[in-house]
């Protein structure tokens, strides 16, 4: 995909714009009530027909970063989560929520510093974004997590995502982990991710994908 892939909407008062390059269609939009985004509808979204506070509610529960809102008037602008967090989705991928510097994100995706979607199949053809492939790689991992870590004396601050070529994810940063029930599971500052799908640690790595083979380009 593209930037051709990138469609504004405009308003009156605030842009909406999606990113095709980002969106697994979860339906976080088109499921909301009211009138914002309607299916089969052109422009798919219209955002004059409800009030910035709705815009931004909708728009802000894209878990991928793939939909961001820009106020033509000023003072409404998205602000990170007070939580840095990453929930690990039912056999998807990792969601994540906060104040996020994600190496390898290209400067025209702004939904990708507070919101995000990254692999953990290592099949995404998009990587580090998810793309959907764990559906037809039929990736199994219920998004349990069976350890701790250490409290946090404190939740924000930047959250730093590092990819280490053929190898996990390194977060750097204060750090919540929710299960996929939505638990609170880990906390701490500095973790490995898997994103190879192949630790037997999930979602942590353990260094599998040295000998699954797993390629991050």
């Amino acid at each position: 995909m593209s930037e051709k892939d990138v469609i504004t909407f405009p308003g009156g008062k605030v842009d909406v714009t999606w990113d095709g390059r980002l969106c697994i269609h979860i339906g976080e939009c088109g499921q909301a009530q009211g009138e914002l985004f309607v299916g089969g509808r052109k422009p798919w979204c219209k955002p004059d027909l409800v009030d910035i506070g709705h815009v931004v509610e909708v728009v802000e529960s894209c878990p991928s970063g793939a939909l961001v809102y820009q106020s033509r008037e000023g003072g409404v602008t998205e602000r990170a989560d007070a939580e840095n967090t990453v929930t690990v989705v039912y056999k998807g991928p990792y969601f994540m929520r906060g104040d996020l510097e994600i190496e390898g994100a290209a400067d025209n995706m702004p939904g990708v510093s507070y919101r995000a979607a990254l692999c953990r199949c290592g099949k995404s053809m998009n990587k580090p974004f998810c793309d959907n492939s764990h559906e037809t790689a039929g990736f199994q991992d219920y998004g349990a997590v069976g350890e701790k870590g250490q409290a946090l004396g404190e939740t924000g601050g930047k959250l730093s995502v590092r990819l280490i070529p053929d190898g996990p994810l390194i977060l750097s940063g204060n750090l919540t982990i929710r299960a996929s029930s939505g638990r609170k599971a880990w906390q701490g500052n500095n973790i490995a991710l898997c994103r190879c799908g192949a630790s037997a640690n999930k979602p942590f790595c353990d260094g599998s994908h040295t000998a699954a083979g797993f390629k991050s380009d």
